[in-house]
């Protein structure tokens, strides 16, 4: 009786959202501050349609209860290079963070330029990187996948090659700027130069900066928020198979001829992995596709983006790969700006209806009223 009750209730729910969306669609009164509020409202209140899928509830209470605790409990160490703090540099300061952390530990890190690889590993979850609103510090490094490590002999490749690598869960970084200076230069191989690495999940980042070239933010893995981020690069400069929600954040391409702002790597149809943009900026150099198929069924969507003429026409490559073509999830909905006129556009891309935007529209695209903290 209790499941019945639940698939009831469900479909109360859906039901519910088709006539709210006719009528949000046909009121000129509605505004889309009311039409997101009252997704949210609903969203919040019967899950996303992944949590419903894949998190029991019971699941739900261990991870809230397990962030509660760590917030309740949390601690500070400052990092400051003239010496006015606890340390000098980043690396000693989570040195000093027992592993198997149990509480939120901020590491208030002074403005300056702090030329440190930087390690964040699975065993210090609830680590926090707080800068200087004002005069946000640079984490900055230039080791590209081609340059060879000093301890295995062997090529670093892409994934050791960020300058600041996250494994840890319920990871914060609020006003850094994370750097790679390599270069990308056109026909060049071994260049891929990661700034920052995700790979843990539930991690956020505020007001942050993303610098370099090719392949600049490795969203590996992972639930991951980004609000107002500025992200640069050249060639698939936001790529992996996170879940991720970019909101507020603004694109900016240094490419010097054809490249592309994302390349997701979504694999399989079933797997919950996807980018969405909600209200970000497309600005820079160069002729960009919005994105391009590194896995079979990858999946990105831009809402509410403003797009400048650098977007090309076609808007979204399949990595020459036609079989792709209708696999991908590829959407837009309700962007401006030349860049976003989609005539021209392959017959493969969405115009997204009101219904296909939802999911993609909020924070429970990543399970957000589950671990993100207002």
């Amino acid at each position: 009786m209790a499941s019945n009750h639940r698939v009831f209730t469900f479909i109360l729910f859906l039901v519910s959202l088709h006539v709210n969306l006719h009528f949000i669609s046909s009121s000129s009164s509605s505004s889309k501050a009311d039409f997101e509020r009252w997704v949210w409202w609903n969203m919040k209140n019967h899950r996303s349609r992944k949590a419903m899928e894949s998190v029991s509830g019971r699941e739900t209470r261990q991870m809230d209860e397990k962030l509660r605790r760590a917030e309740m409990n949390k601690v500070s160490i400052s990092v400051s290079q003239d010496g006015n703090g606890d340390f000098t540099n980043i690396k000693d300061a989570l040195s000093s963070i027992p592993p198997r952390n149990k509480r939120r530990v901020v590491l208030i890190i002074k403005p300056g330029v702090y030329r440190e690889k930087i390690l964040v590993p699975k065993t210090l979850p609830f680590v926090t990187f707080l800068g200087d609103s004002e005069d946000p510090p640079t984490i900055t490094g230039n080791d590209t996948a081609s340059v060879v490590s000093d301890d295995t002999g062997k090529p670093l490749k892409t994934y050791r090659s960020p300058t600041v690598a996250v494994d840890a869960d319920y990871f914060v970084a609020i006003n850094i700027k994370f750097e790679n200076t390599a270069m990308h230069e056109v026909g060049r191989e071994g260049e891929q130069a990661v700034a920052l690495r995700a790979s843990g999940t539930k991690t956020a980042f505020y007001n942050c900066s993303f610098m370099g070239s090719q392949d600049t933010l490795y969203d590996h893995k992972g639930l991951h928020y980004f609000n107002n981020c500025f992200i640069q690069g050249s060639v698939d400069f936001i790529f992996g198979y996170g879940t991720s929600l970019y909101e507020n954040c603004h694109l900016n391409s240094v490419a010097k001829k054809v490249a592309s702002l994302t390349a997701q790597k979504r694999t399989i149809s079933s797997l919950a992995s996807g980018f969405s943009f909600k209200d970000c900026l497309v600005t820079g150099s160069g002729t960009v596709y919005l994105g391009r198929a590194w896995g079979d069924y990858s999946r990105v969507v831009f809402s509410y983006t403003f797009m400048d003429n650098l977007v090309i026409p076609r808007g979204w490559s399949d990595w020459g790969d036609q079989k792709r073509d209708q696999r991908v999830y590829y959407g837009e909905y309700k962007c401006k700006g030349p860049g976003a006129n989609m005539t021209g556009r392959v017959p493969w891309a969405r115009v997204l209806t009101d219904e296909e935007a939802i999911p993609f529209l909020g924070t429970y695209f990543v399970d957000g009223d589950t671990w993100l903290i207002n």
